[in-house]
């Protein structure tokens, strides 16, 4: 098994920039709506168009995630899914597509797990890094010692309520890339949010030389392009998920996001 696929995902940001576009990042809870089908979902995301994916770990409370992965997350709960399910799903989507793929997830569950176990299993698996949106950084280092051991990025969370203190420092703890958390069309006007977004982009490159990746509710090819007119990447989550959730069966919930993520991928050229 490979280890150290940080470096797959530094060169596939690389790339992107390198093509004069945003990455497609794309998020998909594994376990739904069954094991198999999360992870021909992941198979489908990047035949038709995305870089990286962000496989999540179902959780029973995932407070930081909007009502569509709520769903998806009890339907993979109650389907019974387990650590071991996240890491095959890592392990067969990398296999099959050869893209970087990490795992989001909130931090107790791999507190139970061990954290040094979490880490050699997921880098075994062929995993790139986890996405801990509610790890604090100065509680880190634990799981940073473990990452870095095994070539895992750790890729934080920022928000438009971070001070710049408080970016550098998160920044200065990340690896891989920054995740810029925003919200789009549900606090003020559209207008307002997106220049919120751009302006977080902003200050967190002020702190590091990390790309900087948005997830800021974007579900078109529209809002694509204008995220990536000023984001190194754009990850989609809920567009997809509510995709799988509204087909009538997983054939059509498979061919549907597929054919999003090629709108997707065209957006993000900024051409």
């Amino acid at each position: 098994m490979s280890k150290g696929n940080i470096r797959l995902l530094g060169d596939t940001l690389a790339k992107a920039k390198a093509e004069d576009r945003a990455a497609l990042v794309a998020y998909l809870p594994a376990g739904f709506p069954t094991v198999d089908g999360g992870i021909e979902a992941v198979k489908a995301v990047v035949a038709g168009g995305a870089d990286i994916v962000e496989v999540g770990l179902p959780h029973s409370d995932p407070v930081l995630d909007g009502a569509v992965i709520q769903t998806a997350d009890d339907i993979a709960l109650r389907g019974g899914v387990r650590i071991a399910d996240v890491l095959r799903t890592v392990r067969e989507a990398h296999e099959a597509t050869g893209a970087p793929v990490l795992v989001m997830t909130y931090w107790n569950p791999i507190d139970r797990y061990g954290p040094e176990r979490f880490a050699a299993e997921l880098a075994e698996a062929g995993g790139a890094g986890c996405i801990l949106p509610d790890l604090p950084v100065q509680e880190s280092a634990l799981w940073r010692e473990h990452a870095d051991k095994h070539g895992l990025a750790t890729v934080f969370v920022v928000a438009p309520s971070s001070k710049d203190a408080r970016l550098a420092t998160i920044t200065a703890a990340g690896s891989g890339f920054v995740y810029a958390a925003s919200l789009m069309g549900v606090t003020g006007t559209r207008e307002s949010v997106g220049n919120e977004a751009q302006e977080l982009v902003r200050r967190t490159r002020a702190t590091t030389e990390l790309p900087v990746c948005v997830g800021l509710g974007v579900s078109n090819a529209v809002q694509a392009k204008e995220v990536a007119g000023f984001a190194d990447g754009v990850i989609v989550g809920s567009a997809f998920v509510k995709l799988l959730l509204d087909a009538p069966d997983l054939p059509a919930g498979l061919a549907a996001v597929r054919a999003l993520a090629g709108e997707l991928a065209e957006g993000v050229r900024r051409s």
